[in-house]
């Protein structure tokens, strides 16, 4: 894997074989049930058995090690400032590309990490639902963006994770359908004090513009402890796109509610034409301008071959 640029003296990663990332793994112990894999897949992603031994559970043994050293570090400081203060949540981002595998990258490790012991209270968000709803996006002319930066609420996601970080109760989030693709009005998802909040979405490592006055601009990462991006060839990508898109097709989309329910008649020819056009139109564009710029800022970096595989992974050096 290609992390440095080739005048780049110093390379941030560590990088491992999927051979060598495997054997990491020590004897943390499988505590997924094999009856689990489907509930935790996303349509069409790779997981299975291997997968969660060489990869997730030396990731798992990885994450013990940076939480419990967040842990000591915080109680540390607390008592040589003298303070009380409520509970300080590990926070761990996951990015990359539409159709990745991020969801499933962020499930599994949210069911790893939830049976560590002594059990922790481990939570999952994703920031659609802290996209614009869509008449705002249609007022603004940025329907076809829907995904890119400024489609988001960003004030909003900044005020929620400042709320997770301070150990805040009962801290609300929009939910968003993928049925409707939109938000759901009056409907909230509640996260209350986890030990453990994992993010996943496009673009949580994005940053903004740098003030000229020297002021603080908060990005999502910020709040970040740890970060994952999970990497693949474009080629790759928009083959495993245009594959989910098929598959929608003739599941999803044949909802009448579905928002995408114009497309379920398609045929086969008709319907790969249609996904190759909104994946250079709004995933591809997305992809070069404001994702994979953001991956040399994440902590750990998954690399999937053209089957979905992880082959291999980098570690940022501390």
């Amino acid at each position: 894997m290609d992390i440095r640029a080739p005048e780049q003296q110093y390379n941030p990663y560590r990088v491992y074989t999927r051979e060598d990332w495997a054997r990491l793994r020590d004897d943390t112990p499988m505590t997924l049930e094999p009856g689990e894999f489907d509930r935790l897949r996303s349509l069409h992603d790779r997981l299975d058995l291997q997968e969660v031994e060489d990869i997730y559970l030396p990731l798992s043994r990885l994450l013990s090690i940076y939480v419990d050293a967040m842990q000591r570090l915080y109680y540390a400081e607390r008592q040589f400032l003298n303070i009380r203060d409520r509970k300080m949540p590990y926070i761990i981002g996951v990015a990359g590309s539409v159709a990745v595998g991020k969801s499933t990258t962020a499930r599994v490790l949210q069911a790893l990490l939830a049976r560590w012991s002594p059990r922790p209270k481990v939570e999952l968000i994703t920031t659609d639902g802290f996209l614009y709803p869509n008449a705002v996006l249609d007022r603004q002319g940025i329907m076809q963006k829907k995904g890119f930066p400024e489609s988001y609420d960003l004030p909003l996601l900044l005020s929620f994770l400042s709320d997770i970080k301070a150990g805040r109760r009962h801290v609300r989030a929009p939910v968003y359908s993928h049925l409707t693709y939109d938000i759901v009005p009056n409907q909230w998802a509640e996260i209350d004090q986890p030990d453990i909040l994992i993010v996943e979405g496009v673009n949580v490592l994005q940053t903004g513009k740098l003030p000229r006055d020297g002021k603080a601009v908060p990005v999502v990462s910020d709040f970040f402890d740890f970060s994952v991006y999970i990497d693949a060839d474009e080629a790759a990508l928009r083959r495993w796109y245009i594959k989910r898109f098929l598959a929608l097709r003739d599941t999803a989309f044949t909802n009448p509610k579905s928002y995408f329910n114009r497309y379920a008649l398609l045929s086969d020819e008709e319907a790969t034409a249609t996904a190759i056009a909104i994946w250079e139109r709004t995933n591809l564009a997305n992809l070069e301008d404001n994702i994979l710029p953001t991956r040399p800022r994440a902590t750990l970096i998954l690399k999937k071959g053209p089957d979905h595989v992880v082959e291999s992974v980098a570690l940022r050096r501390l």
